[in-house]
């Protein structure tokens, strides 16, 4: 069974695919503090207690946060006796290589969702990530990555507001009734939400307008269910992503006869 493993800035998901469907997620909070011993306690009790009969035989990990992939290394090294992949480091094969320039560092999250959109939706896509920063990957019409945009996160820009600004409080974002807010909460909650759905639209319009062609926008990442409720914002969203991108790639990397 293959174990993959995306790890963000704020919470890292492991997953467990069975050769036909995954069988399991779960999410622990990033912390580059955590030992390998203390990852396959947690990982192991979670297997027990859901009373899933698994042998990992292989792993994947997409890393935003280069100082966990060490440990994560160690645990598959030290309990499932493999090397596992990292995305983005050279012995990790991409189906298709990334169009940037010279020298740039792409996020392996990026990639694997890039390729991850191409297989499911087709060519031409602007794939938009609601994380820790909220992402714009563009997808060329072989699947490949050619750039995109970062802008700062829904939740890091409330952080930002209410630390800024002593007098508002911190609040949860969702859909306002109304554009106008009639107390500070609902005004935030306005401003934040209105603001992003403007911000997704107009950086799509643009990309599409730069790329001269229709461009599919499909959304994944936590609050992509929340902003899809405004009205032709995203032609989809996807929840599993990225899991489904790190078993592509591993599959990829088999075939090719790399692991």
């Amino acid at each position: 069974m293959l174990l993959c493993i995306d790890t963000g800035n704020t919470n890292s998901v492991f997953s467990i695919w069975n050769g036909t469907e995954f069988i399991a997620h779960w999410r622990i909070s990033t912390d580059n503090r955590r030992t390998a011993d203390e990852y396959f306690v947690w990982l192991s009790s979670l297997i027990a207690l859901h009373r899933l009969d698994v042998t990992i035989d292989g792993c994947i990990v997409s890393s935003t946060v280069p100082r966990v992939v060490f440990n994560l290394r160690v645990l598959c090294s030290r309990y499932f006796n493999l090397r596992p992949l990292v995305v983005g480091r050279p012995d990790c094969l991409l189906p298709v290589a990334p169009r940037v320039d010279e020298g740039a560092v792409v996020g392996p999250d990026r990639l694997v969702n890039t390729w991850a959109a191409f297989d499911r939706y087709g060519p031409d896509l602007t794939v938009v990530d609601f994380g820790t920063a909220t992402t714009f990957d563009v997808v060329d019409d072989d699947g490949a990555y050619i750039g995109g945009v970062i802008a700062p996160g829904v939740n890091l820009s409330l952080e930002a507001l209410h630390m800024g600004a002593a007098s508002l409080p911190h609040v949860d974002i969702s859909k306002p009734q109304a554009v106008i807010g009639t107390n500070t909460v609902a005004c935030i909650q306005s401003g934040v939400f209105w603001g992003y759905v403007g911000l997704v639209r107009e950086i799509c319009a643009r990309i599409a307008g730069e790329r001269d062609r229709k461009m599919k926008v499909i959304a994944t990442g936590g609050l992509a269910p929340l902003f899809d409720q405004a009205e032709d914002l995203f032609h989809s969203w996807d929840d599993d992503l990225t899991m489904h991108g790190l078993r592509l790639i591993h599959d990829h990397n088999r075939e090719m006869g790399n692991v």
